[in-house]
């Protein structure tokens, strides 16, 4: 805080940091772990939609204190509703501001106290007098018709994806528009801005992760009772073609084996501390991207890749609908083999349509991230085992999926804002 003019305000709640400390009656939960590796836990105890107390504890420092200190105190008082909009500049300014390295104590203070609104809210009003039936790891508290062993496994995936800052399911509505692709380039490209990535493949009949990450061939070891992701230049990877014997094996398996598969990527995996983690999920609405939503619970968000022509943005519009029922923030639309780039001159020619992507976003009112032309670069690359984002090229198509990438991490943090 050298160059920083602290306030009367912060230094107060740094120095006597206001409702510290578990609440023993509560019943609204959350804990996540910011990027910066701090941990922060929040409870409430509502009534008739009231929050009447709001308690934190946190494992960072002087800021992180003061921010969980300022967010319980502007929580108190207020409706579930006016609470869970408590945002990373309401903090900001209440306290005064914080060093602009210490602003991110802000936004996790913000994101748990949002989290355990939810949490309130997603249970059901409780007296918040039956803690044994509380998890203590934010999953709250056994839902209506929920068995014990479900009730298990949404413990355990809460538990992991607690210490995953950020959760992003790519979708299509239609096969072949290269959406494996994209979700791979991604998680390289946010990789190389120096960012903990993890991967997984939700797509059980098709995985095709594997041979673009060059990882053809490779198993999971287990150790500890755990899943240990394939690592691939920094990237934590799981796809079910690490457990065939036979690539050529076809997987043919009914809703409830694939959905058993997911959920134990998500239960069993180490993922250990990520900043993001970008699900691959097959095209359509049905069973894995359903499965991989109603696990993680909270999707920071959906990246939607299309090609350009109607048919393919007759289907893909239907993954937009899709979030909207299940409360997914659509992070943007994505247009794929949009253009023909020459490999020889650098030239482009419009092989197919060109911006349809574009106009299907504006019509669904949700943002447009950028088209990605046809470059053969991209399919040698992932022949070979190598995303083409990094070869190094400095060419238009590596530009824009870089630019895809930032805007993602920038539409991140919006959403929890």
């Amino acid at each position: 805080m050298d160059t920083f003019k602290v306030s009367k305000t912060l230094m107060d709640h740094v120095q006597n940091p206001r409702n510290n400390g578990r609440l023993k009656n509560y019943n609204g939960h959350a804990k996540i772990t910011g990027p910066c590796g701090d941990t922060m836990e929040m409870w409430l105890f509502c009534e008739d939609q009231k929050v009447m107390q709001a308690h934190f504890t946190t494992t960072g420092c002087g800021p992180s204190y003061a921010s969980g200190s300022m967010a319980t105190c502007l929580a108190e008082g207020k409706m579930i509703p006016a609470a869970a909009q408590v945002s990373q500049r309401d903090i900001l300014e209440a306290l005064g501001g914080l060093p602009q390295d210490s602003e991110h104590c802000a936004l996790l203070a913000s994101d748990t106290l949002k989290a355990a609104c939810e949490d309130y809210r997603r249970n059901g009003e409780t007296d918040g007098r039956d803690p044994e039936k509380r998890t203590g790891d934010g999953a709250g508290s056994r839902r209506p018709g929920e068995s014990e062993e479900d009730f298990r496994d949404r413990c355990r995936v809460q538990a992991r994806l607690d210490r995953i800052g950020r959760k992003i399911v790519v979708l299509s509505g239609k096969g072949g528009v290269g959406k494996s692709t994209v979700a791979v380039n991604l998680a390289v490209a946010l990789a190389q801005s120096g960012k903990r990535v993890g991967l997984i493949d939700a797509d059980i009949h098709g995985p095709s992760v594997p041979t673009l990450m060059g990882l053809d061939g490779k198993t999971v070891r287990f150790e500890g009772g755990e899943l240990v992701p394939v690592l691939s230049g920094g990237i934590k990877v799981l796809s079910i073609g690490f457990f065939l014997p036979d690539p050529d094996e076809a997987v043919i398996w009914r809703g409830p084996k694939k959905m058993g598969a997911i959920k134990q990527f998500l239960t069993d995996a180490a993922w250990g501390d990520l900043d993001f983690l970008i699900v691959d999920s097959p095209p359509g609405t049905g069973d894995e991207p359903l499965s991989v939503c109603q696990l993680i619970g909270n999707v920071d968000g959906a990246l939607i890749v299309t090609t350009p022509q109607r048919v393919s943005t007759v289907d893909v519009r239907k993954s937009v609908t899709f979030c909207r029922r299940l409360n997914v923030p659509v992070l943007g639309v994505i247009e794929n083999m949009s253009g023909y780039v020459c490999p020889h001159c650098g030239g482009e020619a419009s092989l197919f349509k060109v911006g349809g992507g574009e106009r299907m976003a504006r019509d669904m009112k949700v943002p447009f991230l950028g088209s990605i032309p046809v470059d053969p670069a991209i399919g040698e690359s992932g022949d070979a085992g190598r995303p083409f984002v990094s070869n190094g090229s400095d060419g238009k198509t590596a530009r824009v999926f870089r630019k895809i990438a930032q805007d993602v991490m920038g539409l991140c943090a919006e959403t929890r804002r």
